[in-house]
């Protein structure tokens, strides 16, 4: 059975007065389609616990499918304690909370580093690809450098209003660190893999980037 090891954001504010936290189908559709597929899912994060749901994620009506990924965003592991070796892929979803925690989060960088390193497979959706930025290969090359891939577009981030809150632009730190960043039109479905990199622009782009993850990462 494959094992994948999918990282979440424990921040829940942007600043006083605006929350935030992991977009809520970002990891219900990736969580989903790797149950689905048969793969054993570990939920981590920096601080393990309780994962805080973006509200503006959250529909009036939240879909029954998401139910089991609900619970078990309640009490993730914490990720400076799982055992990376065990795992065959890592998923980052996205959410604004990601800009501002997984940036820098040492045991991100070194389980980051070991998935690059032993040729596992590596995927991120919409703000996702956060976690990847400042994180270097044992070469001591960026981990996206050269790297064709996506993640949430200057254009989109502009569109959120929330720019002079971000800590920086993902799109353009990607690009800074050596990716060969692809953007498509503001949310719409855009995933892109080169190898064993596989990611998404947007929420709109989580379920074919979870499907495209499993592609790479098979049966």
């Amino acid at each position: 059975m494959k094992k994948v090891l999918m990282v979440l954001t424990n921040a829940s504010k942007i600043d006083d007065k605006t929350e935030t936290g992991l977009w809520l189908s970002e990891f219900a559709e990736p969580y989903n389609e790797f149950k689905t597929r048969g793969y054993q899912v570990t939920a981590a994060s920096p601080e393990g616990g309780r994962i805080p749901i973006d509200q503006n994620s959250v529909e009036d009506q939240i879909p029954d499918a998401f139910n089991e990924a609900i619970e078990v965003l309640q009490n993730t592991e914490v990720l400076a304690a799982v055992n990376v070796n065990d795992y065959n892929g890592i998923f980052l979803p996205g959410g604004h909370g990601t800009m501002f925690d997984l940036p820098d989060h040492q045991p991100l960088k070194n389980a980051l580093q070991h998935f690059a390193d032993h040729n596992k497979v590596i995927g991120a959706v919409c703000h996702g690809p956060a976690g990847f930025v400042n994180t270097k290969r044992s070469n001591g090359r960026w981990l996206v450098d050269g790297v064709s891939m996506t993640g949430f577009t200057n254009e989109e981030e502009q569109q959120t209003g929330l720019v002079p809150k971000m800590p920086f632009l993902l799109e353009s730190r990607l690009r800074e660190q050596g990716a060969k960043f692809e953007g498509a039109a503001a949310y719409t479905d855009h995933v892109i893999t080169d190898g064993n990199f596989v990611t998404g622009q947007n929420p709109q782009s989580s379920q074919s980037a979870a499907e495209a993850f499993a592609e790479v990462l098979g049966k």
